[in-house]
């Protein structure tokens, strides 16, 4: 097999959550690009419309679902509408997700739950529905978990106070980590890509706040930028990552080595 052949996702069909902007539409856009059907979820249709004619425009064949994962009455019947198009998931993007600053002896209960309730409870659902679907019967599937760099260690609280997305995000860690024992022998290859710091809707705030205390701590010198994870998720959904599963990779420009 020719390296071409070995990143081709031509007759493929992606699921990426949380796909209408930033590192979502970012990957999606990558995943059409290589040939692959590409479904996209948000909570916003108008955005997901925006989403849909930009990727349209490049010929990439997407179909939208607005739903919000944080219900956990969702990812099941999305699953479904994607199987019912389609007729298979052979990819998986899991990205949807929340964060919430404040210091841990005064973050709110309410803010824990939601953040939880969609960066784990929304994707262990959601995984769960398209493994048990389409993935464990056909002996085949990617799944790609968006964790962060904010799962891998804790964090300078002067640089991001948010204890809730990063024990969330360690928790991505550890799922992905988790499943790729188990389904295995299955043929389902799990992965996570931890990103740095992307300039987005977000993150723009901590941006503001700590921006010399980003660049002065990434060995690149400088934030993600719109093709950054391009690569890496090419990589993860297709045959060139053949024998790897369970891995985590950073997208950080260095920042999780320092």
């Amino acid at each position: 097999m020719s390296i071409n052949e070995l990143f081709d996702l031509s007759g493929r069909v992606a699921l990426v959550t949380g796909g209408s902007r930033g590192l979502g539409l970012q990957m999606a856009e990558a995943l059409g690009e290589m040939g692959a059907k590409v479904a996209i979820t948000a909570r916003k249709a108008a955005e997901l419309a925006d989403a849909q004619a930009q990727l349209r425009s490049q010929g990439i064949e997407v179909v939208t679902h607005a739903c919000d994962l944080s219900d956990p009455m969702v990812p099941k019947p999305l699953a479904n509408k994607v199987l019912a198009q389609w007729g298979r998931i052979d990819i998986l993007v899991n990205n949807a997700g929340a964060t919430w600053g404040a210091p841990a002896e005064d973050h709110p209960l309410e803010a824990w739950l939601k953040i939880m309730n969609l960066n784990l409870t929304a994707m262990f659902l959601l995984t769960q529905a398209v493994g048990k679907a389409s993935m464990i019967p056909r002996r085949a599937g990617r799944i790609i978990n968006i964790a962060s760099i904010a799962g891998l260690s804790g964090t300078e609280p002067a640089f991001m106070s948010t204890i809730g997305y990063n024990t969330s995000k360690a928790g991505v860690i550890n799922f992905t980590k988790s499943l790729a024992c188990e389904w295995g022998k299955y043929n389902i290859h799990v992965n996570a890509i931890a990103p740095g710091v992307f300039p987005s809707k977000m993150s723009h705030g901590m941006i503001d706040s700590s921006e010399k205390y980003i660049l002065d701590h990434t060995p690149l010198r400088r934030m993600g930028n719109e093709r950054d994870l391009k690569g890496a998720t090419v990589l993860l959904a297709s045959d060139a990552s053949d024998f790897m599963t369970g891995v985590v990779i950073p997208v950080d420009g260095g920042f999780a080595a320092m």
